[in-house]
């Protein structure tokens, strides 16, 4: 990989994702302003605070969801936004009009999705919280605690989430690795916060870390001779830093991880996805490329953070 690499992805990224792939990239690749990436991000908040409009592309749901928000959230919480910009204020407002105080979480697929271009995992039916639990309400409950004053309402209602939340994972052995995801990044989000952790819960900050720790160990695909024939979680969708404690458990699956990202970049710079909705449908080709853009820009914060960037 060289220069000539990072390039070839720039260009393809101005020139086919959407705008606010291209405002991120230019942010966190290229040093651009964090202000034009919240632009953008604006453009898919209603005026209940909440966000839609295929922010996340496997479903287009104009109308805000707290999946669609989550989303949204990544990207803020990824630019480091302050809690008082309105984009912020006005997310954090949807949260606590659409928290569910029973069981502590937000819905995470609605009725609604079922009347717009979706994929299938999106459809809505009666029982479908049980697939998705706390995800991503254990992530919506990290940003309210993140974003929100000590002792206010949105840090209540987190604290409220996180309660219910780490009750379930410390309950179970296995869980899917999207919702492990939320779990570490509420746990981030939590590390400024140890001390209160005994306090709204059973357990202390280091076992509900260690309980997170193993359950995303266990989702890992660990045979690099599968990776890319099927959607399996790997090494690098579930270790996101260097400081990770499983980058220094698995350096091994961490180098053949970077080493496979830059193996399978296509000619454009970007990669290929290794999931579809299972048609031919045109809403899916839009998905498709929006995807690419995002994992174009994902994937290249990964090489940046585990320093396999071209020099």
């Amino acid at each position: 990989m060289n220069k000539e690499t990072m390039t070839r992805t720039s260009k393809w990224i101005k020139r086919n994702a959407r705008p606010l792939e291209a405002a991120r990239w230019h942010a966190l690749m290229e040093g651009g302003l964090k202000s034009e990436v919240i632009h953008y991000i604006r453009a898919f908040q209603n005026e209940d605070g909440g966000f839609g409009h295929g922010i996340e592309p496997d479903f287009w749901l104009p109308k805000s969801s707290p999946m669609a928000t989550w989303a949204a959230g990544q990207y803020l919480f990824e630019l480091d936004v302050a809690s008082k910009e309105r984009v912020v204020l006005d997310m954090l407002s949807y949260l606590l009009e659409t928290y569910d105080e029973e069981t502590g979480m937000w819905p995470s697929v609605l009725p609604e999705h079922n009347d717009h271009p979706h994929a299938p995992w999106w459809h809505w039916k009666e029982d479908a919280q049980q697939n998705w639990m706390f995800n991503p309400g254990a992530e919506l409950a990290g940003f309210l605690i993140h974003w929100s004053y000590e002792d206010s309402e949105g840090a209540k209602t987190g604290w409220s989430s996180v309660e219910k939340a780490v009750a379930h994972l410390m309950a179970i052995d296995l869980m899917d690795f999207h919702e492990v995801n939320c779990f570490q990044r509420l746990m981030n989000v939590l590390f400024r916060h140890k001390d209160k952790v005994a306090d709204y819960t059973p357990f202390t900050f280091e076992e509900v870390n260690a309980k997170t720790v193993l359950l995303a160990e266990r989702c890992i695909d660990k045979d690099p001779q599968s990776w890319g024939n099927s959607y399996k979680p790997l090494p690098l969708d579930l270790i996101h830093s260097p400081k990770h404690i499983l980058a220094e458990k698995h350096p091994r699956l961490l180098k053949e991880n970077l080493d496979f990202y830059l193996e399978t970049m296509n000619e454009e710079g970007v990669w290929d996805l290794t999931w579809d909705w299972g048609d031919d449908s045109e809403a899916f080709a839009v998905s498709k490329r929006q995807w690419q853009g995002i994992l174009a820009v994902d994937r290249y914060q990964k090489l940046k953070a585990f320093g396999r960037l071209p020099v």
